[in-house]
Order: structure tokens, then sequence, then C-alpha cells
């Protein structure tokens, strides 16, 4: 008789204790901000084509990017960095340059880059962050459609032992978006 009153009680017990109010509200409240990674631009140049060059040597290139201003991006971006890094195994100084351009070719945002010395093994790393509280807007990365390197060397006459000379300049970006 006991059996009869007791496991119906536990029954019911186990089912009261499992039972929560829903709340279907909890999509409202729902935040996905994943981190994304890419790389932006990758540009070398190998000493044989720096002293092809007649007297100073100055490059200037400007390379179309609508990734960061396609309005899937830049109505969800909320934060980011773009990070640079420039290897010089050559002989000679130079002043790399990067503005960023709107769609009317307008430079939004120039980053100066400290002369960069020869047979520089170990690369030079720059990290420059755009958003709220941050060094810069990120309403700049919103708005850049093309990015322009500039690169000033004094002279042609780069003459480096080590093998295989070269500039190389590289970056890339990392931001948070807001999916919903």
């Amino acid at each position: 008789m006991k059996n009869r009153i007791l496991l119906p009680t536990i029954i019911l017990l186990a089912l009261y204790s499992c039972i929560e109010t829903q709340n279907f509200d909890q999509y409202d409240d729902l935040e996905i901000t994943p981190t994304v990674e890419a790389s932006i631009l990758y540009i070398e140049s190998p000493e044989r084509i720096i002293n092809e060059a007649s007297g100073q040597y100055y490059y200037s290139q400007d390379f179309n990017f609508d990734g960061l201003s396609v309005d899937a991006f830049a109505d969800r971006v909320i934060e980011g960095s773009i990070f640079f890094e420039i290897e010089n195994t050559t002989s000679k100084e130079f002043k790399p340059t990067v503005e960023f351009l709107d769609e009317g070719g307008n430079t939004i945002d120039t980053i100066d880059f400290p002369v960069q010395q020869p047979y520089q093994i170990l690369p030079y790393y720059l990290q420059v962050p755009y958003g709220p509280g941050k060094q810069r807007s990120i309403e700049i990365i919103k708005n850049t459609s093309s990015i322009k390197v500039s690169v000033l060397i004094e002279d042609n006459s780069s003459v480096s032992d080590l093998p295989d000379p070269k500039i190389i300049f590289r970056s890339n970006g990392k931001f948070r978006l807001r999916l919903k």
C-alpha cells in the first residue's frame, strides 16, 4: 500500500521540479559578436627591382579594397585593428606611408611609418586600433574603398649581402562584428 502512494508522489514531485517558466524573449537578449580576421595587403619588392629604378625610388600604388565598405561588413563592424608588418633585408632605408581612401579618392586616414632601417631581418610591427574609445574612429574602416601605399627610397644602389634581399609589407585586419 505504501508503494502505491509513494511512487505516484515521487513521480509528481519529479515532474513539478523540472517545470520552469518559459522565456520566449531570450532571442531579443541574444548578442552574437564574432571576431573575423583577414589579410588585407601583401607587397614584396626584390632588391633588383629597386635597383632598376633611376634616381630616387618612389613607389605608389592604389589597391581597390571595397571589402571594408560593403554593407554586410560596414553595417555590422563594432571595432577592430589593422596590423602591419614590414621587413627590409635590402641595404637601403625606406619610408612607407599608407592612406585609406573613400569612394571619391579622398584621404580619410594616413599612417606614417618610421624610416625602416636596412638589414632589418626582424620585422617591424604596428597595430592601429579602430572603434569607440580607440585611437581612430571605426567610421574610417566603414568608409574605406581603396588603400594607397607609398614608399620613398633615396637611391637605387642597394647592395645587400643577405640572401634574396627584398622589402616585404604585409597587413591584416581583425574586427568584431555584431551579427544581431
